[in-house]
C-alpha cells in the first residue's frame, strides 16, 4: 500500500474539554534513524493524554503534539539502522506522542509483536500500561513471588495491568475500586479481595484480610492523603510506587514509620525516559511478559472502542470514570 502524503490525525486545538480534540489534516511524519513508521489500526487512551490536552502535560522536547501514548498496527517503513522490526511486521508500540494519527512515528527498540491471539484493538490497550507497570512495580518496587501487593484504581487500565501481572508472577493481590462492579472486575482478574474505597477503609480491610501484616508494594495513582494511609499499611521493608497523583501531589509523611519500617517511596514518569531505557524495559517484557499473553494467561481489557474521529467522545468517556480497563481509538484501517 503506498503511503500518503497527509494523514487525519486529532489535533489539541487549545487548553480545554474535550471539545478541543478536531479531527486535522496532518503531513505523514517520516521515520528517522532507528524509527520506523506505523500503519495506525487502533490506539490507546490513557490520562496522560487527558493531563496533555488540559495543558499540563507538554510531549517532551522533539515529541509529536499529537496526543496518544500507544499503538497498534501494521510497519509500513524503516528509517535508517532498523533491523527489527521489518515492513509488514504487526507490532505495538510505546511512543512520546503522535498516536492519535493513521500514521505514526515509532522508536523500534520501543516495537514489541502483537501477541498471536490478539488483534490490534486489544494490543493497542497494552504497551502504556504494560511498560509503566514493569518499570514501577518490577523494576522499581522490586515485587517478588510470595509478596503482598496493592493497586489503587484497580478497575483502571494500570490496575487491571498491574492485577494481572502481579498474580502472574506469583504475588497475593489486592486492589482498591470505586463501585461494587469494579470491585467484582478486580477480583475476577486476580485480587484477592478489592475494597470499594467509597464505602470501607482500605486500610483497616486489607490488614485484616493479612492477619494484620500489610502489604509489601503500593503502586499508588491516588497521592494526596493517600500517601499516609499507604505508609500506615506497608510492612517491614515496604515499598511505595507512585505513578500520578489525582487527588494532589502534596502530602504528609510520618518519618518516624517511614525509617522504623524502612520503607522505600518512590515516583516515576514513563513519558521523558530516554529510548534506551525504554529499550531496556521493552527487552524484559519481550522475555517476560509477552508469553504470558502468548498463552492466555494474562489479557488486555477492553472496555470501548470509537473511532479516530470520535477522539473527544473517547476522552469524555474516560472523564466520567466509569469505565473498566481501556479505551481504544480504532483507525480507518483494521488489521487482521
Amino acid at each position: 500500500m503506498a503511503i500518503p502524503a497527509t494523514m487525519l490525525a486529532i489535533e489539541i486545538t487549545r487548553p480545554g474539554g474535550p471539545e478541543v480534540l478536531v479531527p486535522a489534516e496532518r503531513p505523514v511524519p517520516q521515520p528517522g534513524p532507528g524509527e520506523v513508521l506505523i500503519r495506525v489500526a487502533a490506539a490507546g487512551v490513557n490520562r496522560p493524554d487527558i493531563l496533555q490536552r488540559q495543558g499540563g502535560y507538554a510531549p517532551p522536547p522533539g515529541a509529536s503534539d499529537i496526543p496518544g501514548l500507544e499503538v497498534a498496527g501494521d510497519v509500513v517503513a524503516c528509517g535508517d539502522g532498523v533491523v527489527w522490526p521489518r515492513t509488514g511486521e504487526r507490532v505495538m508500540a510505546l511512543v512520546s506522542g503522535g498516536g492519535y494519527a493513521a500514521y505514526c512515528a515509532a522508536p523500534a527498540a520501543q516495537c514489541l509483536p502483537i501477541p498471536a491471539p490478539l488483534d490490534a484493538i486489544a494490543a493497542a490497550g497494552i504497551p502504556e500500561t504494560m511498560f509503566t507497570v514493569w518499570a514501577n512495580v518490577f523494576d522499581g518496587a522490586g515485587l517478588q513471588p510470595g509478596e503482598i501487593f496493592l493497586v489503587h484504581g484497580g478497575a483502571s487500565g494500570i490496575g487491571t495491568t498491574a492485577i494481572q501481572l502481579a498474580r502472574r508472577h506469583g504475588a497475593r493481590v489486592f486492589a482498591t475500586a470505586g463501585t461494587p462492579e469494579k470491585c467484582a472486575a478486580c477480583v475476577t482478574l486476580g485480587a484477592e479481595l478489592a475494597v470499594d474505597y467509597r464505602r470501607q477503609d482500605f486500610v483497616a480491610a486489607i490488614r485484616d484480610a493479612t492477619a494484620g501484616a500489610g502489604v509489601d508494594v503500593v503502586l499508588d495513582m491516588v497521592g494526596g492523603d493517600y500517601t499516609a494511609r499507604n505508609v500506615a499499611l506497608l510492612r517491614a521493608g515496604g515499598r511505595l510506587a507512585q505513578i500520578a497523583f489525582l487527588k494532589g501531589h502534596k502530602a504528609e509523611l510520618d518519618l518516624n514509620a517511614m525509617m522504623r519500617k524502612r520503607l522505600t517511596l518512590t515516583g516515576s514518569m514513563l513519558r521523558p525516559r530516554s529510548v534506551a531505557e525504554k529499550a531496556a524495559i521493552a527487552d524484559k517484557l519481550r522475555h517476560v511478559v509477552l508469553p504470558w499473553f502468548e498463552a492466555g494467561s494474562v489479557r488486555p481489557v477492553i472496555h470501548r472502542v470509537f473511532p479516530l474521529a470520535e477522539a473527544s467522545a473517547a476522552h469524555a468517556a474516560l472523564e466520567e470514570d466509569s469505565h473498566i480497563g481501556k479505551i481504544v481509538l480504532q483507525g480507518s484501517v483494521l488489521s487482521p
